[in-house]
């Protein structure tokens, strides 16, 4: 105990100038992150409230009068009420997310884990698709679905999200991060590729599956351009669609319902990213460890 103080005297004297950057740099991160957080505070905040008190000065943070009719306002009252867009995006985006999952996982593990002629060239060019803007295939994909029939149906939405660039990428860079001696000591043993994939690989691909996850969610939920070109039938309409409908046709005059609809949209994304936070920084960190 002696020589832990003795120890920590000494590196306050030698470093004082250190210790009080860091803390400076400390308190200025602190309050930078409170003034972030602060929009959505008062969002939150402003949904529990009667509309008469959202302007109130000083601002209520705590409102002195709760008005919770207002989620049931949005969620039931609306025509179509607020929870047929709920699922209509939970829908789209867990088959997106599963399936992104799964066809980027297979892409990825053959592009880094086998080996077969052209495989670095093939994947620069599948890289090079990441540079085409999704502006451009607009009016070929809304031609396409037409003829396919699938315009304004979810899988004019869904179809596309099942395969992404960035999937493969992130995924890709985390198999070449696993010892190829697994895969070599599975062969021996008999096991096929399939199941090498699936029962060694996958398995210790966790945190990068996870990462994954999260980016398509989020991505997902918030697509807007998708939702607003592929579909015209209300009640096909997901969150953001429905949410730019609904504060249009509030016109800004019921602050409350809004941000009540916002709170229930935001919902969802901080809920995923908070249980798997840990995996995300994680997959991120350890996919770039090799190019």
């Amino acid at each position: 105990m002696i020589k832990n103080d003795v120890y920590r005297n000494k590196f306050l004297n030698r470093h004082p100038k250190k210790i009080i950057s860091k803390s400076i740099v400390t308190i200025i991160m602190f309050i930078a992150g409170i003034m972030m957080l602060l929009p959505f505070i008062w969002m939150l905040s402003t949904s529990f409230k009667i509309q008469a008190d959202v302007y109130k000065f000083p601002i209520e943070w705590i409102p002195k009068r709760w008005n919770f009719n207002n989620y049931k306002e949005v969620w039931l009252n609306q025509n179509p009420p607020f929870y047929v867009y709920y699922l209509n995006s939970i829908k789209i985006t867990i088959i997106c997310v599963v399936g992104e999952l799964l066809t980027s996982s297979l892409a990825g593990y053959g592009f880094a884990r086998l080996d077969f002629k052209g495989r670095d060239k093939i994947f620069l060019l599948y890289l090079g698709t990441m540079m085409i803007p999704f502006q451009v295939l607009m009016v070929p994909r809304f031609m396409l679905f037409r003829w396919l029939g699938i315009y304004n149906t979810h899988w004019a939405l869904i179809l596309p999200g099942l395969f992404t660039t960035l999937g493969v990428f992130l995924l890709r860079q985390f198999f070449m991060t696993i010892p190829f001696e697994l895969s070599e000591s599975a062969k021996i043993d008999g096991a096929s590729e399939l199941r090498t994939y699936w029962q060694i690989i996958l398995p210790l691909a966790k945190p990068a599956l996870a990462s994954l996850a999260i980016l398509s969610f989020v991505w997902r939920w918030n697509d807007y351009e998708g939702p607003l070109i592929f579909l015209t039938n209300r009640k096909l309409y997901t969150i953001p669609l429905g949410l730019t409908n609904f504060i249009d046709e509030m016109g800004g005059q019921q602050d409350t319902l809004i941000m009540a609809a916002s709170v229930s949209a935001l919902l969802p994304i901080l809920i995923v990213f908070f249980i798997g936070q840990n995996y995300f920084i994680e997959g991120i960190t350890a996919g770039s460890i090799k190019g």
